[in-house]
């Protein structure tokens, strides 16, 4: 069974939520850089969600976050200016 992947996307707070899965009883999280949080099962140190401020400027950095993590998913994310 493949496990689900949830987005969010905060447009006025600019902030999206990438997470994987059912979450976990407990966790933790980390930060990569100011701007991009890192949310793991504290039993498997699985990565359970991504989180990116400021994500309307730099869209690429998911792919980017996804590939140093060693994951993916199967799609392409951009903002347009409505």
């Amino acid at each position: 069974m493949k496990e689900s992947v949830d987005i969010y996307y905060d447009e006025e707070g600019d902030y999206l939520e990438v997470s994987f899965g059912v979450p976990p009883k407990t966790e933790y999280t980390e930060k990569l850089d100011s701007e991009v949080l890192i949310t793991r099962d504290s039993k498997t140190n699985e990565v359970k969600s991504i989180g990116i401020v400021a994500f309307g400027k730099r869209t690429e950095i998911l792919k980017t976050i996804l590939k140093r993590l060693n994951m993916s998913i199967p799609l392409d994310i951009s903002i347009s200016d409505s």
